[in-house]
């Protein structure tokens, strides 16, 4: 049994996750590390309520990935609005026997885009398409509002279901086009806006690179990291647009979750030095 305060990153197939990386490398420069323990657990749907109710008075946090961040929610006694509002918990944070669900993935996808426009001396952006309809692209809406987004176009294969964005959109207020990724003229239409962000998995949206036809006033933001030479990426960089790293929106997420769990602030150059290092490993370079 565990003795020491922990925290861990909780979701199925958790083995590729990067979120031990960088939260052990923030609690080594907050010197924690020899008094904490962060480790992953492969927690699917069906395990995560015999999961969350077996934690133990050492737990300080949990990380929450896919399939869960919205099964979770039920079982959390407190949800913070922002991560209602988004439908979607990716932190859990125990404290005086009370469980609270936070989302610190809006944090990452705005900090993400703004660094990277501000970098390029980008002005306020006006228009905004986000590719997928499900937790991560709730986060993304939220995100492209605290940017001053007021209507999004997203673009998906399908638009029912639980947690789509769609219902999101709804409880925030928020104005969305909705395009069917089959529908070529509107999809590549909407890849002109001024702000994207592919939630797509991993390959999911290579179809869509052909429509790409990018100007220097863009921005992408790809939420997939590995392999980080997508399709969509070569063809915004093609066309001069900034590229926000999916890396770097990891890095701000995580760093959130530090506050949340330590009450203290992460430096994010040593977490970003110890994920580009882990990328880099596992790319073979």
């Amino acid at each position: 049994m565990l003795t020491v305060p922990w925290a861990a990153v909780i979701g199925s197939p958790i083995a590729h996750s990067l979120s031990p990386v960088i939260h052990r490398a923030a609690w080594e420069c907050l010197g924690l590390a020899g008094d904490w323990e962060y480790r992953s657990a492969e927690v699917d749907r069906g395990g995560l309520g015999a999961f969350i109710a077996g934690l133990d008075p050492q737990c300080r946090g949990l990380s929450v990935t896919m399939p869960c961040k919205q099964a979770v929610m039920p079982l959390m006694d407190v949800v913070d609005p922002l991560a209602a509002a988004v439908g979607a918990v990716n932190t859990v944070v125990p404290g005086a026997g009370v469980l609270t669900g936070f989302n610190t993935d809006v944090h990452g996808i705005t900090t993400a885009i703004a660094e990277a426009r501000a970098a390029r001396g980008l002005g306020p952006a006006r228009s905004a398409c986000v590719l997928g309809a499900r937790a991560t692209a709730s986060s993304a809406l939220a995100a492209l509002g605290a940017l001053g987004v007021t209507r999004t176009t997203v673009v998906a294969r399908r638009f029912s279901g639980p947690g789509s964005v769609v219902a999101a959109a709804a409880r925030m207020g928020v104005g969305i086009d909705q395009v069917l990724i089959g529908d070529t003229t509107r999809a590549g239409a909407a890849l002109a806006a001024d702000i994207v962000v592919s939630t797509l998995p991993a390959g999911a949206a290579d179809p869509l690179a052909a429509l790409v036809r990018p100007g220097g006033h863009q921005c992408l933001l790809d939420v997939v990291y590995a392999p980080r030479d997508t399709a969509l990426r070569r063809a915004f960089e093609a066309g001069g647009a900034v590229i926000a790293e999916g890396t770097e929106m990891l890095i701000h997420q995580g760093a959130q979750q530090v506050r949340l769990m330590t009450g203290r602030d992460p430096d994010t150059g040593v977490m970003r030095a110890a994920l580009e290092a882990e990328v880099a490993s596992r790319e073979g370079r």
